[in-house]
Order: C-alpha cells, then structure tokens, then sequence
C-alpha cells in the first residue's frame, strides 16, 4: 500500500512542477491560480512521502519519489513545453526509469 502511495508522491511532485511551468508562461491572475495549484500539490506529494515512508526506507523512498518526478517533469516538458528531445536526453531517461525500477526491486528482496 505505501508503494501505491509513494507512486502518488511523486506524481503529486510532477503535478507540482507543472503548476511552475505554467505560472512561468502566465500572468495576473492565472498565474496565482497557477501557484495555488504548486502549493497545494507540494503538500500532497510530501504528505504522501511522509506516509510511505513509514514502512519503506527513507533512502529508498527518496530517490524513487524524485525519479518519478525527473521522468514524469522531463516528460511533461518534452510533450507539454515542447522541450528538445535528443538521444542522450532519451538514454539517460531511461537509465533513470531503469534505476527506480532497480531500486522497488531490490527494496521488496531485503
């Protein structure tokens, strides 16, 4: 179950950087709706950090949640913001997902 929350955590943390990506590109208004929204966000996702790691290691739970947030803010980037996208940029994308995948692996084994 705190997997399932940590996984929230970090898509709380893209959701997040989001909300900065669009206040960047807004103003007036819009943008303080917009930085509500981070706000709001930031304490759902460190909320959620805080439950899971009540059962799953504080080191694990740590580089899971920011790598969910590196893939899913690069993502977001490249398909929202219309970010370039190179080979290197994608490989090394990879290699992290690769990672935090490594990483739930080896935590459920010990």
């Amino acid at each position: 179950m705190n997997w399932l929350l940590l996984i929230l955590a970090g898509i709380a943390e893209v959701s997040f950087t989001f909300c900065l990506g669009k206040a960047k590109q807004a103003t007036g208004m819009e943008q303080i709706i917009w930085y509500v929204g981070f706000f709001i966000a930031l304490i759902i996702s460190m909320l959620l950090l805080m439950k899971a790691i009540e059962t799953i290691a504080i080191g694990t739970a740590y580089a899971v949640w920011t790598g969910i947030g590196a893939v899913g803010t690069v993502l977001i980037g490249i398909f929202v913001f219309k970010e370039p996208t190179n080979f290197w940029r994608l490989f090394f994308l990879m290699l992290l997902i690769s990672s935090i995948i490594g990483l739930k692996v080896v935590a459920t084994k010990n």
